[in-house]
């Protein structure tokens, strides 16, 4: 995917534009129906022998092929004709940064702990997800699928997930030997049960490069059992992140949450105590701590981890809303995990 052709006189390559299209839907959380036809159109594309593609353009039955319509067809023939497609033109004017903000602390991270595929329910596989993050400039990935428990989600048994890893280290695999440099590290963002207890096999954890520990059930729990819900999964060793704290919805199709209530003083100091790094979910329908919670944490001495949350790839480029929140209330950024580098990393992670 290119974010333009390298000068005037070179044509945009349909499969790029259709993907490019894709992404910048995607970043701007656009209609799911559009997305996912330049996806499969752009899947279709790469089926097809580039003769052939010339050819039904130039008799107009790109349409025949199976995943094309009118749009996306259209945006195929443009792009054989050697034109910049028109649909790729008016998205493309209106793709200024997310945030104007926070583009200093954006320069400086290097990474992403928390995103989905569609193993879980993401809307893309994981090597589109590499691609997009490889094209971001990002250094590393990390892979956090749900866990079973949340079935709405499609969350990954056991077995899919250590299927998974190795999927995952063929990947890194292919990676070093094209001299790519970049990683796709493991990891899970696992449900935190209702006793704080995590669900996916203690076994499977050790495994991973990085443990996201997210609520996602029974968020109106009363205080006290939340906080101690809370306080026993950010005190288990093998948990790295705590994931979107509050659970709160503040825009969006899904409609507005109130946020869970519990301790915080109480949490983020278990956080800081066992190394454990508070996340601003850079979703913009999640916001998540907000302002009032990411101070206390900072004031508790905590780490932080900007992430997306991305479930689709244009969604990778949503750290420019955490990266303003961040900078807006002063997080140092050597106190944020996203911004030092692989090693630094996964020796914190997994020391």
């Amino acid at each position: 995917m290119r974010s333009a052709p390298e000068n005037s006189a070179d044509a945009w390559e349909p499969i790029d534009a259709l993907r490019r299209i894709a992404f910048l839907l995607e970043r701007t959380q656009g209609q799911t129906r559009k997305i996912e036809a330049f996806r499969k159109a752009a899947a279709a594309v790469m089926a097809v022998p580039p003769q052939e593609l010339q050819a039904r353009a130039e008799a107009g039955t790109l349409q025949e092929l199976p995943a094309i319509g009118a749009s996306t067809g259209k945006v195929i023939a443009q792009c054989l004709a050697g034109q910049e497609p028109e649909y790729l033109q008016d998205l493309a004017s209106l793709a200024g940064p997310l945030a104007q903000d926070g583009q200093e602390l954006l320069a400086q991270l290097r990474g992403d702990l928390h995103s989905h595929s569609d193993w879980s329910d993401g809307g893309a596989p994981i090597q589109e997800m590499v691609a997009t993050a490889m094209e971001l400039g990002r250094d590393y990935l990390v892979l956090s699928d749900h866990s079973p428990r949340l079935r709405v989600a499609n969350g990954l048994s056991p077995e899919r997930l250590a299927n998974q890893i190795v999927v995952v280290e063929h990947i890194d695999e292919h990676l070093e030997t094209t001299g790519e440099d970049f990683r796709l590290l493991t990891g899970i963002e696992v449900d935190i049960l209702d006793d704080g207890s995590l669900d996916q096999d203690p076994r499977l954890l050790d495994r991973l490069d990085v443990v996201v520990a997210s609520v996602h059930s029974k968020l109106r729990m009363e205080r006290s059992a939340m906080t101690r819900r809370m306080l026993a999964a950010v005190r288990n060793p093998r948990v790295n992140v705590l994931g979107h704290c509050t659970g709160r919805l503040v825009a969006g199709g899904r409609g507005t949450r109130p946020q869970s209530q519990f301790d915080a003083a109480a949490v983020f100091a278990a956080c800081a105590e066992n190394d454990v790094a508070v996340e601003i979910n850079s979703r913009p329908e999640r916001c998540d701590p907000p302002d009032e919670l990411i101070t206390l944490a900072l004031e508790a001495g905590c780490l932080f981890s900007i992430d997306t949350d991305a479930h689709a790839p244009g969604q990778l480029d949503f750290l420019a809303y955490g990266a303003e929140r961040a900078q807006r209330l002063q997080v140092p950024p050597e106190r944020i995990v996203t911004t030092w580098g692989l090693d630094r990393l996964l020796g914190w992670s997994r020391p």
